[in-house]
């Protein structure tokens, strides 16, 4: 990704990373192994699977869509003097919430040279 920024010649703008799958999530935060972990743990508290969600009867994965309904499935971060502006902490992360599964991640770059 930050190659794609640095061969498109922006130097101050938007990326907007997107994915158009429903179990699936992009999301900015810290990649600590600990609050990775503590992620999902809290996700499988909050949204158990097999709860008796009425999507189940059709592929058993309704916990996995609705985590990746509160997590979001995109992110618009600022590009400045030629890089996607993150904080000292920040990451981004591509969340699978239903698989290993081959996946797509859309990248948008926006802005002027």
């Amino acid at each position: 990704m930050e190659a794609a920024v640095r061969k498109s010649g922006i130097e101050n703008g938007v990326c907007i990373l997107s994915t158009p799958h429903t179990t699936a999530s992009i999301s900015v935060n810290e990649n600590e192994k600990g609050l990775c972990k503590d992620l999902l743990t809290f996700l499988e508290k909050l949204v158990p699977p097999g709860a008796g969600y009425l999507h189940d009867r059709i592929d058993n994965n309704a916990d996995s869509h609705i985590k990746a309904m509160l997590l979001g499935s995109s992110k618009a971060l600022p590009i400045r003097e030629g890089k996607i502006e993150l904080g000292t902490w920040q990451s981004i992360f591509f969340v699978e919430l239903d698989g290993p599964r081959e996946r797509i991640v859309n990248l948008t770059l926006l802005g002027a040279q």
